[in-house]
């Protein structure tokens, strides 16, 4: 279907954050979706993402993850430089603020009036699969989906430690982690500890490796899968429909 978009703004901690919205062309109530980024921030490859997943009917809403460090609208480019930059700036923000500002999309989604009541999720690519898990944490987020998450099985995540995998049983609602085979940022021995922590938290859960690399779904870089990303956006709508519609 047709989508809408548009940029709003939250005050987080006393930091401007924008907020990019895709949203139905439709009148009607929709899920909700918090929708993260990768280290990049909201360049055309992501929103493109954002877009694709409104289409299929959700409102989709977007955060700028480092908006305490970089000028309003900063998008980092996907090179050598951008990657230092994006990793400097990952590390430079608090695990609580990435929380907060997660909490902020989330109760602005509860108070949209086209976000139909109970039904909130997350997905996120890379850090921002990371992000989308620990979205999981709060009980209204009911599906989560984390596109190759990096650091949640080392603890990488901001500033000290992340506690993420102690915090697995918190999870009430379902996880769909996607991996790729050949993802030097979370090995075999990664992804299988995420995955007995999920079992063993008995949280309901599905997972998918594809053959293929670290950010395989962005369309701009050597990495890019076009078929695992078509598998993948089958399992994803597939999944967010059996859970959230």
């Amino acid at each position: 279907m047709q989508i809408q978009k548009r940029n709003i703004g939250l005050i987080v901690d006393d930091s401007l954050m924008r907020v990019y919205v895709a949203a139905p062309e439709p009148e009607g109530q929709y899920p909700g979706i918090l929708f993260y980024s990768d280290i990049y921030q909201l360049g055309r490859p992501i929103t493109f993402l954002a877009d694709r997943l409104a289409g299929y009917g959700y409102v989709v809403a977007a955060p700028e993850i480092f908006h305490r460090l970089e000028p309003l609208g900063a998008v980092i480019e996907p090179n050598d430089l951008g990657r230092m930059r994006g990793n400097d700036d990952a590390r430079r923000t608090a695990l609580a603020e990435y929380d907060a500002d997660g909490l902020a999309v989330l109760e602005w989604l509860k108070a949209e009036n086209r976000v139909a009541s109970g039904k909130l999720g997350a997905l996120g690519f890379c850090i921002g699969g990371h992000l989308a898990f620990r979205a999981a944490f709060h009980s209204q987020v009911k599906a989560s989906v984390c596109c190759y998450p990096t650091g949640i099985h080392s603890g990488k995540l901001g500033r000290g430690v992340a506690d993420t995998m102690e915090r697995i049983r918190e999870i009430k609602g379902e996880v769909l982690t996607i991996f790729g085979a050949f993802d030097p940022h979370v090995p075999p021995e990664g992804r299988q500890k995420i995955l007995q922590a999920l079992k063993e938290a008995e949280v309901t859960s599905k997972t998918v490796t594809y053959e293929a690399n670290h950010t395989f779904m962005r369309d701009d870089g050597y990495r890019y899968d076009p078929v695992a990303t078509d598998a993948a956006w089958v399992e994803i709508t597939t999944f967010l429909k059996g859970v959230l519609n």
